[in-house]
């Protein structure tokens, strides 16, 4: 199966931060999310635009 979503610009991730914290944000490209270390959170990106919005976050555990 393809995957037909298009790719994220990587340049947008200059000028995003997380909505909790305000802190830098990570691109894992094969889970298309943006992650918050600070705040544990990982944001979808759904059609190559990402969704910066806490409800719609994953929390993430980092032992």
């Amino acid at each position: 199966m393809t995957r037909s979503a298009p790719d994220f610009d990587r340049k947008m991730l200059e000028a995003l931060v997380c909505p909790q914290t305000q802190g830098r944000l990570d691109y894992d490209a094969e889970r298309q999310e943006l992650i918050s270390r600070n705040a544990r959170l990982a944001f979808p990106i759904r059609d190559g635009i990402p969704i910066m919005l806490v409800d719609e976050a994953r929390r993430i555990d980092e032992g």
